[in-house]
């Protein structure tokens, strides 16, 4: 199974850090973000890697080399300017392959076994002959900076509607799922972002999801950067 870090974002809301280096090699404890994602890919057995990249993707690059010191083979996907994630995702397929592969956004900071992603995988293959699944992914609780969630998730299916009076709680997606690569097959435009094609999917009833209860952090700001450099120790 291969695995997809997504790494061209620009990170306007991390300046000035981000000013001179990309958002996934900032540092907790003298360790990059992205370092953090493909030592625990490594320890689940997962060490074909595509890393897309765009703002100062050659810093990216430079650090990473082809993966081998890391226990990886890394393989990159190169975009002139950063597309939205659909597109970006789409852009790598041909290095992904027709498998199902895994997605993490190169931002966040967690302790997910990616093992269980594995599983997913196995399913989403398994379900091409009844009802196609094509995407599942990991939710967990709401953050203080996102309360109202994103997604319902019930009998491990994933909604982002409800019937009237329906009263499920709303999760967070994390930023890590596995998807078939016939999710982005019908892709209009390398621009689109994810949102959209995942919520046309939940229609479909083609997305599955669990719940997640463990360490999660989206490093969308440098305070919350900050915050988990104060308490490493504890996570």
């Amino acid at each position: 199974m291969k695995a997809m870090i997504l790494a061209a974002g620009r990170g306007e809301r991390m300046r000035p850090l981000t000013d001179t280096l990309p958002k996934p090699l900032l540092r907790i404890a003298g360790k990059s973000l992205i370092e953090y994602h493909i030592e625990n890919l490594v320890n689940a057995g997962i060490t074909d890697l595509v890393i897309n990249h765009a703002w100062l993707g050659d810093k990216i690059e430079a650090l990473l080399g082809d993966g081998s010191h890391y226990g990886a083979c890394i393989q990159y996907s190169k975009e002139q300017q950063a597309l939205e994630t659909a597109g970006g995702i789409h852009h790598a397929l041909a290095l992904l392959g027709n498998s199902p592969f895994i997605v993490v956004n190169g931002d966040i900071f967690t302790d997910y076994p990616f093992t269980q992603l594995i599983a997913a995988g196995e399913h989403l293959i398994a379900s091409l002959a009844i009802k196609p699944v094509l995407a599942h992914l990991v939710l967990v609780n709401n953050p203080p900076h996102n309360p109202q969630g994103d997604f319902y998730c019930r009998a491990q299916m994933v909604q982002h509607t409800l019937s009237a009076g329906e009263q499920v709680q709303r999760y967070t997606f994390s930023g890590i799922a596995c998807y078939h690569p016939d999710f982005f097959c019908n892709l209009i435009s390398a621009k689109q972002a994810l949102a959209p094609l995942l919520r046309n999917g939940m229609t479909k009833q083609q997305v599955s999801g669990e719940i997640y209860h463990g360490y999660w952090s989206d490093i969308g700001t440098p305070e919350r950067l900050q915050e988990i450099q104060d308490n490493i120790q504890d996570i």
